[in-house]
């Protein structure tokens, strides 16, 4: 096929998300709705290589397409994520990128071939798709060797409650933070765990005081700079760390936190009226 190109299920226009957008838009026509689709599709095919669209937020996506809130009602039905690293669309590879469009073109070819096939049995004249059975028998050929080799091993999965426990956060809190980051359809992988971890460090926080902040102010993510600035602009929060409250209660006994007035208390000897004696 000439031309750059996107696969495009059939039966798109009919499926339920297509009319849960529709209606989240206030619109009446979901051909309208599949147009803006594709061109949501269409911008991750050229611009993306994995379906992962790092800082690109979903308002910018909404610019791009031309209809504020789009991005949002497609996140609603799971077909966008949006989160504080950027935008992605999940299951990329079964749909978009060169692999699966190489699927496609070779199941169209196959399903070709068994038409005329069927054509030759039934008394047809020679086809010159008939090559076409040699081609793809000396393609299954080259594959034999390669299916007796042994089968690589599987990923690990991540398991973020598992990994949270061996970092010594506490149960409630780790389940309080993943419902958070589910209920704002923000995924917990291994990239954005370890980022917040190193924003901790920076805040002087550890990582469950950090997370436990998150779920007091409804944060998904967290960043150093949102503590420090709370920091410089007024007394110290409740999640200060055990080591300031140890230097303020230091300073609380010897002083330092005082005012240097003078104590009307203290009599000055050389200021008292002279006494006449005899």
């Amino acid at each position: 096929m000439a031309g750059e190109w996107i696969k495009f299920e059939a039966n798109t226009p009919e499926k339920q998300e297509v009319f849960t957008i529709t209606v989240a838009m206030g619109w009446d026509d979901p051909d309208l709705t599949v147009g803006k689709l594709l061109k949501v599709w269409r911008w991750f095919d050229q611009q993306t290589v994995n379906g992962n669209a790092p800082r690109v937020t979903a308002a910018l996506m909404d610019r791009i397409i031309g209809v504020t809130g789009f991005a949002q009602a497609m996140c609603d039905v799971g077909w966008l994520i949006a989160d504080e690293h950027g935008i992605s669309l999940p299951n990329f590879e079964r749909h978009n990128g060169q692999t699966a469009k190489n699927r496609a073109l070779t199941a169209k070819r196959v399903a070709k071939h068994k038409g005329n096939a069927k054509d030759n049995d039934e008394g047809n004249a020679d086809s010159v798709t008939a090559a076409l059975p040699k081609e793809e028998k000396r393609r299954e050929q080259k594959k034999e060797p390669r299916s007796k080799a042994k089968p690589a091993p599987a990923a690990p999965t991540f398991d973020p409650g598992a990994e949270l426990a061996s970092l010594a956060v506490s149960p409630q809190i780790a389940t309080d933070w993943l419902a958070l980051r589910k209920t704002k359809r923000a995924a917990v992988t291994p990239t954005a765990l370890k980022n917040i971890i190193a924003e901790a460090g920076k805040a002087g926080l550890s990582l469950e005081a950090a997370l436990s902040l998150c779920c007091t102010r409804g944060w998904a993510g967290f960043e150093a700079e949102w503590v420090l600035k709370d920091q410089r602009a007024g007394p110290a929060p409740a999640y200060q760390t055990s080591n300031d409250k140890a230097k303020a209660w230091a300073d609380s006994l010897t002083g330092k936190n005082r005012s240097h007035e003078p104590d009307n208390r203290i009599i000055d000897l050389n200021d008292a009226p002279a006494r006449k004696l005899g």
